[in-house]
């Protein structure tokens, strides 16, 4: 069973904790976490684009000149394709980007993910993160104490309120409690923060 350190508020290490193999010791399945952030980018994709066909853009019901003897080609509608301020043709259309990946395909995705931050070195035990009110300025030295520089998941058990208003407003830090975590969220940052209690958490829901 791989084991990582254990740290505090402060940065000292307090000792070690033992990950469960099912969850973070696995062999990352690149194909899965593929499939899966293709989704999880796709579901967020609003779909909203929108452009008028050559019926559907007001006016140019009128035929523009005759047919005949202008030496112009033949034209029937001043909405044509063609013309300016004409319909579009094969233009996008409101739909729905959203698909699903089987569960399966998913719970492995989330635990390759994982797995491939703690074979990285990214991944970041706290012992507990508390605070008695909001305050980013003491959630900033914390992760400076941690050595945290660069983007970082921060991920809790409950989604303590004090600690997400913490975290929320510095840059590149996304506090999401343990059961939101996905993996779209643990590949685009370079580290992953959890306390104790979210590491449990995750493992006993897909150890």
């Amino acid at each position: 069973m791989p084991r990582v350190p254990l740290y505090n508020m402060s940065g000292h290490q307090v000792g070690e904790i033992e990950l469960n193999d099912a969850v973070f010791g696995i062999e990352p399945n690149v194909a899965a976490m593929h499939q899966v952030v293709k989704m999880q980018l796709a579901n967020k994709r609003v779909g909203t684009a929108s452009t008028l066909t050559r019926g559907q853009v007001r006016g140019g019901g009128r035929k523009p000149y005759r047919q005949k003897g202008t030496g112009r080609a033949r034209a029937g509608s001043t909405r044509s394709p063609l013309w300016r301020k004409g319909g579009v043709v094969f233009g996008p259309h409101p739909r729905d980007f959203s698909f699903r990946v089987p569960r399966k395909i998913r719970r492995l995705a989330l635990k390759s993910a994982l797995s491939s931050k703690v074979q990285a070195q990214g991944l970041v035990v706290v012992d507990a993160l508390v605070f008695e009110e909001p305050k980013t300025r003491r959630m900033a030295a914390v992760l400076e104490s941690l050595r945290v520089d660069s983007k970082a998941l921060l991920v809790t058990a409950d989604g303590d309120v004090n600690v997400v208003k913490s975290a929320r407003n510095l840059p590149g830090v996304t506090p999401v409690r343990a059961d939101f975590m996905s993996v779209y969220d643990i590949l685009n940052h370079d580290k992953l923060v959890m306390t104790r209690d979210a590491v449990a958490k995750v493992e006993e829901v897909y150890a």
